[in-house]
């Protein structure tokens, strides 16, 4: 008797429970059992989804498929007022939008630990994920919708897909891939729905704890580096577990070891069942149920599985226009100009640069080491806020709306709160190295810039062993410079970041001696209420190299090149360490693979920062290459005007 996909399909329920014990939490097919009970159709349409997959698969040729396959994804936050952090940041969604595409592209750093025995049928699946551009009556969108909602947690029932149950309805399943990010309780980490389920709940859930990525990981360790929706998406693209959901069971993949059942944390390799050594499990693979840190790979009959439901259950996700910005009336231009005037030691006035047909505009801030955005509005280009702490560095970001069209999000501005009280001094007059003022190191010192001629000068002596010096100027009101001189005034390092970032100097020398500091603004960059704080550390032991970065970059030096900002508007910096000088070949590479950037550059010693206008680029996931003497760094970014 011919053994149909349905006949498998109703095993694997069956077993279902023989690998329900200390897993992973993946409910997906705990899911699928329940719709099978209350839709007795979907399981006929699901062995048609087979047999499609099947035909599909047979008429290519033995060549993999290699155009690029980019699917638009809506993330639908759901969070509970009590909760703050269930709202989780941009930031956080952008980093699991590119563990997704890293995954699925084998651009993952951790592809290197994939057992050699294995890395041969370990393949890049060429299917790639953008946020939605356009929403579905054609408005522009962050492909970012958040709702808070009463619901304090939610289970495996699809109310969080509903807006009448205290969740947010899908958006068209046909061309777009919906992720809903939530509270989930019993231990859930996630959902999927295979294709052949209805519209109108076609899609991934994942804990909101489990979002993100090694560049802004959630919280829900060892499942916090987004694996979680890698292992999802995987099921929505009709992948099984690896063990098939039975003792020794087929997950329809032939490249794939049979296995006994799940694996948890990250075993040793060879880890042997089945009798399939002597390679053992491919417990690395993303549809196990091993750590985030332990998954590292697809199969290529994984991916021919997954590019075939795509061109057949899924095909018109292959003309979405999803990923393509609209033209003429339903877009909303991005606030730039952003500025922080005002500032106290618990209030600070955010302005930014009107947009043409805005009307209104959407402003966030939270601190710097915060996750959780608060949200209000502004029908001005300014907004007053209070509430803050004192001596505490803040990130913000407006949004324009014409009417409900919303607007990109701006880059992040930056300012920090004033220190309760006064400034040391105003170090008044010491516009000269002349009448440079002699200042403590080790101590904060908080002056003025109140002019657009002024110019602060101090002065400074290490004393040995403590002759190792890192100065940093924060804390600063607009786009302030440093320069630190030695006794005889002649310049030894300059940091120029733009506009409030904070800047960093250090050196490292066995000699005691006197310096020189020059602080000024930029362009006349001044004000008359906020202080600046200047502070110069010295110590024994040399300070690092890489404390001159940036935090993003300090916090991505895994792929050692950083964008920031990221997302960028128009011009980016892109920061990397290098050992040795050298030219250096630089690409950018847009989602499917083109060019768009080809140059080099001559990379020194240490830090580098080399900037790049990118005002002539469209919207989208962008990747940064740079090979230098045989050494190759990535980089990803994303570009939204």
């Amino acid at each position: 008797m011919r053994i149909t996909y349905l006949t498998l399909l109703f095993a694997i329920i069956c077993n279902i429970n023989l690998s329900a014990q200390n897993t992973r939490n993946c409910g997906t097919m705990q899911y699928l059992q329940t719709q099978l009970a209350e839709d007795p159709d979907l399981a006929i349409r699901m062995d048609q989804v087979e047999r499609d997959v099947q035909q599909w698969t047979s008429n290519q040729s033995a060549q993999r498929i290699q155009s690029v396959i980019t699917i638009p994804v809506v993330f639908h936050v759901l969070y509970n007022t009590s909760v703050p952090a269930q709202n989780i940041s941009d930031t956080r969604i952008l980093a699991q939008l590119s563990v997704l595409n890293k995954d699925f592209a084998r651009l993952n750093a951790d592809a290197v630990n994939t057992p050699a025995v294995f890395q041969g049928v370990s393949v890049n699946t060429n299917i790639q994920f953008c946020l939605a551009q356009r929403d579905p009556n054609g408005n522009a969108t962050t492909g970012i919708v958040r709702k808070a909602t009463s619901v304090t947690s939610f289970s495996q029932n699809d109310n969080v897909k509903r807006n009448v149950n205290g969740g947010d309805d899908a958006w068209p399943a046909g061309s777009y891939l919906n992720i809903w990010v939530c509270n989930l309780g019993g231990g859930l980490l996630g959902y999927a729905q295979f294709p052949g389920g209805a519209a109108s709940t076609d899609g991934v859930v994942v804990l909101y704890s489990s979002v993100g990525g090694p560049t802004a990981p959630g919280t829900a360790t060892p499942y916090h580096l987004g694996r979680s929706a890698t292992h999802e998406v995987g099921h929505w693209l009709n992948l099984r577990h690896i063990w098939g959901d039975a003792s020794c069971g087929s997950d329809l993949v032939s490249d794939t070891p049979t296995q006994q059942t799940s694996n948890f944390g990250c075993p040793s390799f060879p880890h042997v069942t089945c009798s399939n050594g002597p390679n053992g499990d491919m417990f690395m693979n993303y549809m196990d149920y091993t750590d985030d840190a332990c998954m590292n790979n697809y199969t290529a009959g994984q991916t021919t599985r997954m590019t075939a439901s795509i061109n057949t259950s899924r095909a018109s996700l292959l003309t979405s226009l999803g990923c393509t910005p609209p033209s003429g009336g339903g877009s909303c231009g991005t606030v730039a100009s952003l500025s922080a005037t005002s500032i106290t030691s618990t209030s600070a006035t955010l302005n930014w640069g009107a947009v043409s047909g805005a009307t209104s505009y959407n402003v966030q801030y939270k601190t710097t080491a915060g996750s959780t955005w608060t949200t209000t509005t502004s029908t001005t280009t300014s907004k007053s806020i209070t509430g803050l702490s004192s001596s505490t560095a803040y990130q913000y970001k407006v949004q324009a709306m014409c009417g409900t069209v919303a607007g990109t999000y701006s880059s992040t501005g930056t300012f920090s709160t004033l220190t309760s009280g006064t400034c040391t001094d105003t170090y008044e007059s010491n516009n000269s190295s002349s009448t440079a003022k002699v200042i403590s190191v080790n101590t904060d010192i908080n002056a003025l810039i109140s002019t657009t001629s002024d110019i602060d000068w101090f002065r400074f002596t290490t004393v040995s062993p403590n002759t190792n010096l890192q100065l940093t100027l924060s804390n600063l009101p607009g786009d302030y410079d440093v320069k630190l001189y030695n006794s005889n005034l002649t310049l030894l390092a300059t940091s120029q970041n733009g506009s409030t970032t904070s800047e960093t100097i250090n050196r490292n020398t066995s000699s005691a001696t006197t310096y020189y500091v020059r602080v000024y603004g930029y362009n006349g960059a001044n004000s008359t209420t906020q202080c600046y704080k200047l502070r110069i550390n010295t110590s024994s032991t040399p300070f690092r190299i890489e404390d001159n970065m940036s935090n993003a970059a300090k916090e991505d030096l895994i792929s050692s090149i950083v964008a920031v900002p990221n997302p960028v508007s128009s011009e980016a910096t892109f920061e990397f360490l290098s050992e040795v000088p050298g030219m250096a070949k630089v690409l950018i590479v847009d989602m499917i693979g083109k060019t768009v950037y080809n140059g080099n550059y001559e990379v020194q010693e240490g830090v580098n920062r080399m900037e790049v206008d990118l005002r002539t680029l469209n919207n989208g996931l962008y990747f940064m290459m740079l090979e230098q003497s045989g050494d190759r760094r990535i980089g990803k970014f994303v570009i939204q005007h």
